[in-house]
């Protein structure tokens, strides 16, 4: 009994450490962080997002954040790869109607500047296209 018990522990430690070691293979809040200083002049930081595509396993990450109507948002991606490498962010507004996206007309931008017209919730999505990493940061700011 007591040698089970030993193997389901050793068994459950591995599980323990394999599970982060997955995660940390994705820099997600250092990437974001690193878009801090790359936010637009004129622009007051307002929040960092964490974009793990976990390798490819999850295909869209999801945030919300509430909107102010007169207010001007620029989000930007950052990561380790060039360019946005393939990550494509999306903003809906409460309705889920597409409001800005940074890929148009199969170019990738470094971001997009969105100017709100409607106070509100709005969902920021990030989902990967031909994605080396699935893994990047964001950073939302704002002026009036």
């Amino acid at each position: 009994m007591k040698q089970v018990i030993n193997i389901l522990g050793i068994s459950l430690i591995a599980l323990v450490f394999s599970a982060g070691f997955a995660n940390a293979q994705c820099a997600s809040e250092v990437q974001a962080n690193a878009c801090i200083s790359k936010l637009q002049d004129g622009f007051t930081f307002l929040k960092t997002f964490k974009v793990d595509g976990q390798g490819g396993a999850k295909s869209k990450v999801e945030y919300s954040y509430v909107f102010s109507k007169d207010t001007q948002y620029f989000l930007n991606i950052c990561n380790d790869g060039t360019a946005t490498d393939g990550i494509v962010v999306t903003m809906y507004d409460s309705k889920r109607q597409m409001v800005s996206t940074n890929f148009n007309n199969g170019k990738f931008y470094p971001g997009l500047v969105y100017p709100c017209n409607a106070t509100g919730i709005y969902y920021i999505t990030f989902t990967f296209q031909d994605s080396q990493n699935y893994c990047g940061g964001s950073v939302l700011g704002f002026k009036r």
